[in-house]
């Protein structure tokens, strides 16, 4: 049988390991060599930001989330979105889908709220599952209503949208075989390939520390 001394050596061995791999997972980004633009997306609950230390982390851009559903404004979007072209980033505003709510009324709901602006990144529509909102349409109602959405932003915009797409959602219904719209993946460590065209985007980490944001961060990086 072990002896106590080495269990505790063990048992210490393991933790330190275990910190190790945390303190890596934590800071780890794609390599900028192979992906060298990057950059971070953000909403309400990363709390205030300092974008100067963002920017000197590393991050090229920033997407912010503006509008959920047809009712909702993340409170931190407009100092977010000053804050962004001030620090020298370039910036690109985000539509949460909600699929509890028309899209006509979702469209109208962001572009009354996020102002064209020629310079900005694609429009992103994040279509994932909220667990509030149980409606799970059939596929051609939703492909029906993710086209009207995103042509009436594209309509204010001026640019084609990008669609950010959940792994569970496109397990599901096969959105990107249907839209033709630059893809934003997700999956962390390992670059994903569950949708049916080559992403455009990837969130790369929702764990990474980055300066300027209090709490793990999402950190994106563009298809080179």
């Amino acid at each position: 049988m072990w002896g106590l001394g080495r269990f505790v050596l063990i048992v210490a061995a393991l933790a330190l390991a275990g910190a190790a791999a945390w303190q890596y997972a934590t800071h780890w980004h794609p390599s900028t060599e192979r992906y060298p633009v990057q950059g971070v997306d953000v909403s309400a609950s990363d709390g205030e930001i300092e974008w100067n230390a963002v920017s000197a982390a590393g991050a090229d851009f920033a997407y912010l989330v503006a509008t959920r559903g047809a009712n909702e404004r993340d409170q931190a979007f407009e100092t977010n979105w000053r804050s962004v072209e001030a620090a020298g980033m370039r910036r690109g505003a985000i539509h949460v889908y909600s699929f509890c709510q028309p899209a006509r009324e979702q469209a109208n709901a962001f572009n009354t709220f996020v102002p064209a602006d020629a310079g900005a990144l694609p429009v992103a529509i994040d279509i994932g599952y909220d667990p509030g909102c149980a409606i799970r349409p059939e596929r051609d109602a939703l492909l029906a209503d993710l086209r009207l959405l995103a042509a009436t932003i594209e309509a204010h915009m001026r640019k084609p949208v990008l669609l950010r797409i959940a792994r569970a959602v496109e397990s599901d219904y096969d959105i990107s075989a249907a839209l033709p719209r630059n893809l934003w993946a997700s999956g962390n460590f390992i670059a994903p390939s569950y949708t049916a065209r080559p992403w455009r985007m990837w969130r790369a980490n929702d764990m990474r520390r980055v300066d300027g944001i209090d709490g793990p961060a999402n950190w994106d990086v563009a298809a080179p």
